[in-house]
């Protein structure tokens, strides 16, 4: 079986759409699925650009969540079964973990992660796919992926959000909003979505946010305090991608026992400025991996409350072809949409 993917072959390049790939022989523990559709994600742009340091592994195939049917498994696969939908993610589930993967093709070897999902087909390991329940749309499922469990995982989780404490969140991409609607489950007594895009802002205020602000418009630290009569907030979840608005967050919570999680991962060699005072006042602050949340647990939630993928289809502004992938990670980058989908359904 040959296949045409979408191939990272220079940092600092766009991607390149390579045909006549070959589906290598099934090892232990992995599976082959055929993409409906894909997530693009910031964490694409930042390997897109080089940002994370030197690529050792160029070629390299993209992307990270998705949905999926599974067309054949290799040895000792007990989770998943031919025919199967599922959701394909970078947070490991159950199932065998088979590691990377490498593809013959006209361009010479191509190297593969434990999960890829620009391209038709794709061989992953057994542990980055997760069941898709009966009820959650293919289009919607991609968002379990990455960006709920990291965004509903770091309210759930992380900060243990109770009901009528108050929260911020910067940065209102796909993990953002995720977070704006873990808060609104949680009835969180204040929310406050701080962007820039003011489309994203009204989106956030219709899903539930008490308060709005743009920081080209208002003193975001000022206005805070003013909103909370001094106190400052609860908690603070940061996803805007920069070492600056880690700090922003940082600075918007409560000056003796406020928490801030960020899921930023800014350019290599970059450093966040923070006051040591602060710290030993009893300000925290932590980073998130995934949100420590189970994409699988996740899913099955979400199929017994229907309710809570209404909202979804908000995040699912834009579809992208595989071809062209590369005008859906410029969009993305300039914000135009929240999460951009690459449809794979016509191959």
């Amino acid at each position: 079986m040959r296949f045409t993917s979408a191939v990272l072959t220079q940092c600092g390049n766009p991607l390149e759409i390579i045909d006549d790939i070959q589906v290598p022989a099934l090892g232990q523990g992995q599976v082959l699925v055929k993409i409906h559709y894909s997530g693009v994600c910031h964490s694409q742009l930042m390997e897109v650009a080089g940002a994370r340091g030197e690529d050792k592994y160029l070629p390299h195939m993209l992307g990270h969540e998705a949905t999926a049917t599974v067309i054949d498994t290799g040895p000792s696969v007990t989770t998943v079964a031919p025919d199967d939908k599922v959701v394909l993610g970078w947070i490991k589930g159950t199932g065998l973990d088979a590691g990377s993967t490498q593809y013959s093709s006209p361009i010479g070897t191509i190297n593969a992660g434990a999960v890829t999902t620009f391209s038709e087909y794709s061989v992953v390991s057994e542990n980055r796919c997760y069941p898709l329940p009966t009820g959650i749309g293919l289009k919607e499922g991609v968002l379990f992926g990455c960006a709920l469990p990291t965004g509903m995982g770091m309210v759930q989780h992380q900060l243990a959000l109770a009901e009528g404490e108050s929260i911020g969140i910067v940065g209102l991409g796909g993990i953002g909003l995720s977070a704006l609607l873990a808060a609104v489950n949680c009835n969180a007594g204040l929310i406050v979505a701080i962007d820039t895009n003011e489309s994203k802002l009204q989106l956030a205020k219709r899903l539930g946010a008490h308060v709005v602000l743009n920081p080209n418009t208002a003193s975001i630290v000022k206005e805070v305090a003013e909103i909370t009569q001094g106190s400052m907030l609860d908690h603070a979840v940061e996803a805007a991608g920069s070492c600056r608005t880690i700090e922003l967050a940082f600075a918007l919570i409560h000056p003796r026992n406020g928490k801030c999680v960020f899921a930023s991962h800014p350019k290599q060699g970059e450093k966040i400025q923070l006051d040591p005072f602060e710290l030993i006042c009893g300000k925290k602050i932590e980073g998130s991996w995934g949100g420590g949340a189970s994409p699988q647990a996740l899913l099955e939630e979400a199929a017994t409350s229907p309710d809570t993928i209404k909202p979804l289809n908000n995040f699912l502004s834009e579809e992208y072809s595989l071809q062209n992938i590369n005008l859906a990670l410029t969009d993305l980058k300039n914000q135009k949409v929240v999460r951009a989908i690459v449809s794979l359904n016509g191959n």
